[in-house]
């Protein structure tokens, strides 16, 4: 089996695509081989954005998913840009559809990449959160937050949310270039509590050494 990390994030519109991006980019130039699943995606109208957008990275990174297409990166897909339980009417939503696509792609990658939807609890159906399919998965996830007025609070909820299922993680703050408050209002706190902490354009290389351990 690959390795499986799971990408997470505090909210919609985080960065979850761009950090997936750039881990499956580091990998590669490691030498690994990388592969890459969205469950889940919503708001597609013709195609789904992240998804082609995934597929075409990875293609060009693993050829041995040349033959893949969309629908196998991102097995299911909803027209409302909402969260699944919503877009989907409630209905329940069989996430088998997921494990058998995972079998697809696993066997051709060291590292799956999977990458989730908002944050983590999303509402997929009445029984399940985006939180599950970590567990669900057996993956490492990374959380990633933001870094605008608001982040200490939603990282924190987000991290003992985590903490509290027992789920194997570690997390880090995408900011961006606008995020210039950020030195000022939030980091004095993250380096009192966190010293550790990571900034994910700075810190990539031990972000990925750290999830495949």
């Amino acid at each position: 089996m690959a390795k499986r990390i799971f990408i997470t994030a505090t909210n919609t519109d985080i960065g979850k695509t761009y950090v997936t991006s750039h881990l499956l980019k580091h990998y590669a130039s490691l030498g690994f081989k990388v592969g890459v699943i969205k469950p889940i995606e919503t708001g597609v109208v013709d195609a789904p954005i992240d998804g082609s957008l995934l597929l075409s990275l990875v293609q060009s990174l693993n050829p041995s998913m040349a033959k893949f297409d969309v629908n196998d990166i991102v097995p299911i897909q909803f027209q409302l840009p909402a969260a699944p339980y919503c877009a989907n009417d409630a209905k329940p939503i069989d996430l088998s559809i997921v494990n058998e696509a995972i079998k697809k792609i696993e066997p051709l990658c060291d590292i799956l990449i999977i990458e989730g939807a908002g944050g983590l609890y999303v509402p997929i159906d009445k029984n399940t959160m985006i939180i599950d399919l970590i567990k669900r998965f057996d993956a490492k996830a990374l959380l990633v937050s933001h870094c605008r007025l608001g982040c200490i609070n939603d990282t924190i909820l987000s991290i003992k949310a985590l903490q509290e299922r027992d789920l194997n993680f570690i997390w880090t703050l995408n900011c961006h270039v606008d995020d210039q408050s950020f030195h000022q209002v939030s980091e004095p706190y993250f380096r009192d509590s966190f010293p550790d902490f990571t900034i994910f354009k700075d810190d990539i290389a031990n972000i990925a050494k750290t999830l495949l351990l």
